[in-house]
This record gives C-alpha cells, structure tokens and sequence, in this order.
C-alpha cells in the first residue's frame, strides 16, 4: 500500500479481468452494506457492501462503462469481464466503490446495514451491526437494531 502525495495512504483494486483498476488517497466518508433492491438487481446479488469516497481522491483507469440507474447514479462497470465497480454520484460528489474488488480485502470494515426493508427474506443478518430500515442514516435516527455498547462512566479528578 502506498501513500498520496498529501500523506494518506492509497487503497489499490479492481475488476475480475483486471482491464480496469483504480486507486483512492485515504479513507472512506462512509463503509455500508445495503440492501437496496437498485443494488441488489445492479450486482445480481443479496446486497453490495461498498466504501463511498469523495470523487477527488479516487482514480479510475481502464474501460469503464456507465449506466444511468437513476437521474442522479451512473453505475460503473468494466466493458471487457462486465465487473460492477460502483455507482457514481452524477453531481460529482461521491463514489461507492465495492469492498469485494480493492486489493487488500480487509482494508475496510462495514459499519451498518441500510435498506434492510428490502432485505432478501432468506437473508439472515446476526453480525451486531446496526439496521436501518431505508437509507442513509440520519443523526437523530435510531437504529431498528444496534449491539449493546458497554459503556463506562468517566470520573474526573
């Protein structure tokens, strides 16, 4: 793993054919697993677990195709194998860049799962990350599940 020339360090990864490879200089605004039936039919799987990064640190090489899923997603593929890469905010704000391609695949570490509403039913999740039931979590939302945090009272002296 290398570092950016601002001191971040760069995570490496890409396609099954390896036509399309990319980079990102530091870490992810956010790590989510979603369940989203756009993801789920996009990756032709139960979910995609994926990091979002600021588009200005990530950098893409290789034959990449788009398709505009939404009028605000383009989802990104590779034009030779037909890897899903992620989707790419069109308003040039971020990316999500699925966990399975980077190179190093513990790199990141999902932290919740969202759009649990459109969970598969078979699909049982029991790793103690919170769920929410639709998107993005906000501030003062509570999640429909979250592991019990053994929380210490701080004393001062």
């Amino acid at each position: 793993m290398a570092e950016s020339e601002s001191g971040g360090r760069v995570h490496e990864g890409g396609c099954l054919c390896g036509a399309v490879r990319f980079s990102v200089a530091g870490a992810p605004l956010n790590v989510r697993i979603c369940h989203c039936r756009f993801c789920q039919k996009a990756h032709g799987a139960p979910f995609l677990a994926r990091a979002v990064f600021d588009q200005r640190v990530v950098r893409l090489q290789g034959p990449i195709g788009r398709y505009p899923s939404s009028p605000a997603l383009d989802r990104l593929f590779c034009q030779q194998c037909g890897t899903r890469i992620g989707a790419w905010r069109v308003n040039g704000s971020v990316i999500g860049l699925a966990l399975a391609l980077f190179d190093d695949r513990d790199t990141f570490t999902p932290t919740e799962h969202v759009w649990i509403s459109s969970k598969l039913p078979w699909l049982a999740i029991d790793d103690g990350l919170p769920q929410y039931r639709e998107g993005v979590p906000q501030p003062d939302v509570m999640p429909l599940s979250a592991p019990v945090l053994d929380v210490q009272p701080v004393t001062c002296d």
